[in-house]
């Protein structure tokens, strides 16, 4: 890996990389050494120590998703690019050294084709306009392209012109959707889709199960990383013949259908998966992957309240052997904990994209019954301070 460091000409003014001046091997010894200390008081109650962080061989073009908002211009340009650290002036970005190298030239015509067509810019502080973003996903083992024009309103102007002409500019683009958000929000996506061109998905695989991927899925970032990640949950997991596994906040099922795919494929038989998950369109899209993964008899997917749920198995004397749980940043709840320590599973397995949100949700696990038995690190995001993380759990 060496030492070599990495330049972008925008750095300091853009932001995203704080430590893109710091060479990747300390990058990755100060990630380590910050998440021993701030698992310290972890590792001290329940005997187990942070494992060594998985780091990348090469840390650049690992994001497979970009976006940019764009903004009105001198005599009728349409700017784009990355918003200056701390402001929401827009700084041009020709090419980001983190993403993929296909991605931010299409988010750069679209603001070419759209002035050439005379679609006008979203202006923020008036909430006028139309264009607002423009977001790209790139699939990391199917290469398909999918681009989502985010309007302010249902009103694209010339909407076929201008998806000829993205299109003779990126022959390659699997799909183009328009999102519609037309709330005063510093969200970028709006509720509402409409298709351009193409299928209103893509698709992509990881660890060999393959997943749609829609413009308002949540799917990870770094794929690479992402089979990392997934490869460690599934193994803390530790799948058994006839296990039965609870995937809470399980989104479009990425996790669940990958355990129970492994399982499969290792011969391990009579594994099964049931997945809960609130926001309906995720249910029904990891519907949709549990069919194209030929998983139906190993996986289930509910709408529910994952509290409620465990409720009601509970009540009903349902057995969970393994609790697998995803939160987003803000960590579970102190109901959820609990309800996961009167399930009594025998294993819990927490995977974080806050650690330090997850450290605070493990003392009530602790509290409940268990014991942290693995603390596995993983860099998604080089050149940032972030840091996510696989805790296994078992029943004292």
């Amino acid at each position: 890996m060496g030492f070599r460091t990495y330049t972008c000409p925008i750095s300091r003014r853009c932001g995203g990389c704080e430590w893109l001046a710091v060479p990747y091997p300390i990058q990755l010894r100060r990630k380590q050494e910050q998440m021993e200390e701030l698992f310290e008081p972890v590792c001290r109650h329940d005997g187990c120590s942070v494992s060594k962080i998985a780091g990348m061989d090469d840390p650049r073009g690992y994001r497979h998703k970009a976006a940019t908002p764009y903004a009105p211009g001198a005599k009728g340009r349409i700017r784009s690019g990355f918003y200056e650290s701390g402001s929401h002036r827009l700084v041009y970005c020709k090419s980001c050294l983190v993403e993929d190298r296909r991605a931010r030239p299409i988010l750069n015509d679209v603001a070419i084709v759209a002035q050439r067509l005379r679609i006008p810019a979203y202006q923020e502080d008036r909430g006028t306009g139309v264009l607002r973003h423009a977001v790209v996903r790139i699939g990391y083992a199917s290469g398909e392209e999918l681009l989502t024009v985010v309007t302010n309103g249902d009103a694209l102007p010339r909407a076929r012109r201008f998806v000829t002409a993205i299109r003779e500019l990126h022959p390659h683009l699997t799909s183009v959707v328009q999102n519609v958000n037309d709330r005063r929000t510093n969200a970028i996506l709006g509720r509402r889709n409409v298709t351009l061109f193409g299928p209103s998905h893509m698709h992509d695989s990881l660890l060999g199960c393959s997943f749609e991927i829609g413009p308002t899925s949540f799917y990870q970032t770094n794929p690479q990383q992402t089979e990392v990640l997934y490869g460690l949950a599934i193994r803390a997991a530790n799948a058994q013949p006839g296990m039965r596994v609870m995937d809470a906040y399980c989104g479009t099922g990425t996790i669940g259908i990958c355990l129970a795919s492994e399982a499969r494929r290792q011969g391990v038989r009579d594994v099964r998966v049931v997945g809960v998950e609130q926001v309906g369109n995720a249910v029904e899209c990891a519907r949709r992957n549990v069919g194209a993964n030929c998983l139906a008899d190993s996986c289930e997917f509910v709408r529910d309240d994952a509290t409620a749920f465990m409720a009601r198995a509970q009540r009903g004397g349902e057995r969970f052997d393994v609790v697998v749980m995803d939160p987003p940043r803000a960590g579970s709840t102190p109901e959820f904990l609990e309800g996961v320590c009167r399930l009594a599973p025998e294993r819990v397995v927490y995977v974080s994209c806050n650690p330090f949100t997850q450290v605070r949700d493990l003392s009530i696990l602790q509290d409940g019954g268990y014991r942290v038995t693995s603390i596995e690190p993983v860099d998604m995001f080089p050149h940032t301070k972030h840091v996510e993380t696989v805790v296994a759990l078992s029943r004292r």
